[in-house]
C-alpha cells in the first residue's frame, strides 16, 4: 500500500499566483501612469489654447488719440470653438475698470504682463478653465493695466479624459491578460524540469535503481544529489534484505530440524508412555514453530522480491510436476495419493521463486487439511489469455463465512482447530498472484467435500 503523501500546496499555483500578483499590481501603476500623463497633456493643451485666445484680444488693445480701443477678433473665440461644443466665457478689464464680457466671470488674482494666470473655477454651475492676462499700454502719459480672461467650461475635456481612461483600462487588462499567459507559460517552464524528472523516476521499474544521470537545472542539483544517494542506500539495504532472509532461512530451519530429527529417535527409544507423550508434544511444538518461521520467511520474500519481480519464461506444468514429486514424500507419510493432471506445457513469465513458494504453500496446506488416505489433484490447462492452476484436495473445505478473510495474514479458517498452522499460506499465494496480475479463486468442491484453490494468471500474447 502506498504511504499517504502530506500535500501541501502547489509550486506552480503559488508561482502562477505570485506573476499573476505583479502582473496586476504593474497593470493597476500602467492604468493610472496613463491616465494622469493624458490629464495632464489634456490640461496643457486646453492651457495654451487658452493662453493663445486671450493674447489674440490683448493684442488687439490700443490707444488711439488717447483713448483705449478694443476689437475683439473672431479667431481668438473660434480657436476654442473648434475643439469642442464646448461654452466660453470672456471678461476684459482696464485699470480694474469693467469694459466688455461677462462681468461676473470669476477674477483669479492680479496677473503679471509676464505670467498669466490659470485656474480651475465654477462658475454658472459648471466646472471652467480660467486664464487671466495683463498688458500694459501708456495713454496721455500714464500706464495703463488692460486685464483680459478667457473661461471655457470643461466637459469635452471630461469626455476626452473618460475616453482616454477606457482605453487605459482596455491598455491594462490586455497587459494583465498577455501577463498572465506568460506568467502561466514561465510558471509551467519553471516547474517543466521537475515534472520530467518525477516522470522519468515514475517510469522506471522497481529494480531500476540506477542515479539520475539526465542534466537539470542548477537549482535542482541539491535534490537530484539527495535522490541518487537515497536510492544507493536503498539499493544497499534491498541486498542485505535478501541476504539476511536467505540466511535466516537456513540458520532457522536446519536447528529446528535437527532437533526434530533427535526428538524422534529418542521416541522410539523411549518406553513410558507419559515420556513417549511429551515426546510427541515436543514433535508437535517443533513442527509448529519450524512450520510458523518458514512461512514468515517466505512471506518476508515473497514481500520483498514482488517489488522486483525477476521474471522469466516458465513452464507452469513443469513446475507443478516438480513440486508434487518434490512434496510427495510427504503426503505419503499420511497415505495421501497426489495426482497432477498436466497433459501439455503452459508457458508464462513470471518469477520462478516466487511461483514455487506459492504453489508449495498450496500444496502444503492441502496435504496438512487432507485427511489420512485421501486426494490431492494438481491441473494445469490454458485459455487464450490465461494459464490456470488448480488444486483440489479431499479435506474439510473453506468455512463458507471465512472464505473472503482466509487470504488476510494470520486468518485461519473456524474448522482447523488443533491442526498446526500459521494463517500464512493463502496470504502468500494470494501476494504472489496480485504481484504477477493474477487473480486467486478460494472455492468448495461442487461434489463431496475438500476445497478448490485456482490461480489464473495472464499468458503471453
Amino acid at each position: 500500500m502506498t504511504a499517504a503523501i502530506n500535500k501541501r500546496g502547489s509550486i506552480l499555483r503559488q508561482l502562477i499566483a505570485l506573476l499573476l500578483a505583479g502582473a496586476a499590481v504593474l497593470a493597476v501603476i500602467l492604468f493610472f501612469v496613463v491616465q494622469g500623463f493624458a490629464r495632464q497633456l489634456a490640461e496643457e493643451s486646453q492651457d495654451n489654447i487658452l493662453n493663445a485666445s486671450v493674447t489674440a484680444i490683448l493684442d488687439t488693445a490700443a490707444v488711439q488719440q488717447g483713448e483705449l480701443t478694443l476689437d475683439l477678433p473672431y479667431s481668438a473665440f473660434s480657436m476654442l470653438g473648434n475643439l469642442s461644443d464646448d461654452r466660453v466665457f470672456y471678461a476684459v478689464y482696464s485699470d480694474r475698470t469693467f469694459l466688455t464680457g461677462y462681468s461676473d466671470l470669476p477674477q483669479i488674482g492680479t496677473p503679471s504682463p509676464e505670467r498669466p494666470l490659470f485656474e480651475t473655477v465654477t462658475y454658472q454651475g459648471e466646472d471652467i478653465r480660467i486664464i487671466n492676462a495683463a498688458r500694459r499700454l501708456v495713454s496721455e502719459g500714464r500706464l495703463v493695466t488692460l486685464t483680459a480672461s478667457v473661461a471655457q467650461t470643461r466637459n469635452g475635456q471630461i469626455a476626452t479624459l473618460n475616453r482616454i481612461s477606457q482605453n487605459a483600462a482596455a491598455l491594462g487588462l490586455g497587459f494583465f491578460l498577455l501577463t498572465a499567459l506568460m506568467a502561466y507559460l514561465a510558471a509551467r517552464s519553471a516547474i517543466g524540469p521537475l515534472q520530467r524528472l518525477a516522470a522519468s523516476v515514475s517510469r522506471r521499474g522497481p529494480q531500476d535503481l540506477r542515479p539520475v544521470a539526465a542534466p537539470v537545472p542548477a537549482e535542482m542539483v541539491p535534490l537530484v544529489g539527495a535522490l541518487n544517494n537515497f536510492m544507493d542506500r536503498l539499493t544497499i539495504s534491498l541486498a542485505r534484505s535478501e541476504d539476511f532472509i536467505a540466511e535466516a532461512a537456513h540458520r532457522i530451519r536446519t536447528p529446528l530440524a535437527t532437533v526434530r530429527t533427535h526428538a524422534e529417535n529418542t521416541l522410539h527409544r523411549v518406553e513410558r508412555d507419559e515420556n513417549r507423550a511429551s515426546l510427541r508434544e515436543m514433535i508437535r511444538a517443533i513442527d509448529d514453530s519450524s512450520r510458523a518461521a518458514g512461512q514468515l520467511l517466505d512471506h518476508a520474500m515473497v514481500t520483498f522480491r514482488t517489488d522486483h519481480l525477476e521474471e522469466e519464461e516458465i513452464d507452469l506444468s513443469a513446475l507443478a510436476q516438480d513440486m508434487v514429486h518434490r512434496l510427495g514424500p510427504l503426503a505419503e507419510l499420511r497415505d495421501i495419493s497426489m495426482i497432477c493432471n498436466t497433459p501439455a506445457p503452459v508457458v508464462i513469465h513470471g518469477d520462478p521463486i516466487l511461483l514455487q513458494n506459492a504453489l508449495r504453500n498450496l500444496l502444503d496446506n492441502a496435504i496438512k487439511y487432507s485427511p489420512a488416505e485421501g486426494d490431492i489433484e494438481v491441473s494445469v490447462t490454458a485459455s487464450e489469455t490465461q494459464a490456470i492452476l488448480t488444486v483440489r484436495d479431499s479435506g474439510a473445505g473453506f468455512p463458507v463465512g471465512d472464505i473472503t478473510e482466509l487470504t488476510k495474514r494470520f486468518a485461519r479458517g473456524s474448522n482447523v482447530d488443533g491442526i498446526v498452522g500459521s494463517g500464512l499460506g493463502l496470504t502468500i499465494v494470494d501476494e504472489v498472484t496480485r504481484a504477477h496480475n493474477g487473480a486467486l479463486s478460494i472455492t468448495n468442491n461442487p461434489k463431496g467435500t475438500g476445497g478448490c484453490v485456482t490461480l489464473a494468471l495472464p499468458s503471453p500474447s
